[in-house]
């Protein structure tokens, strides 16, 4: 994580430039600072605003994943039941 203290709190590279593994880590380490407590309010609610705004970031990762696996899968049974029109039954489908 890279921040930097300014007078007005610490200040925080861009999310939308971080890879899903770069942003999970950095969360990591804002529930890691919060929990010490041992910063200002101003210093803590800039904290927790940077790991809301990660989670947000991570939970979009993880949803545009999910929609990749189900489109793959969507195009498997595709090609299984043009190969076969029974297949549909070995993956689930009625």
């Amino acid at each position: 994580m890279s921040t930097q203290k300014s007078s007005t709190g610490p200040t925080f590279d861009p999310i939308e430039q971080m890879s899903y593994e770069q942003a999970r880590s950095e969360l990591a380490e804002v529930v890691g600072i919060l929990e010490l407590g041992q910063m200002s309010l101003d210093e803590s609610l800039a904290y927790w605003e940077r790991g809301e705004a990660l989670a947000k970031a991570c939970k979009g990762f993880l949803d545009g994943a999910k929609q990749r696996i189900t489109a793959a899968l969507a195009v498997q049974v595709a090609e299984a039941e043009e190969d076969d029109p029974e297949a549909d039954e070995e993956f689930g489908e009625d």
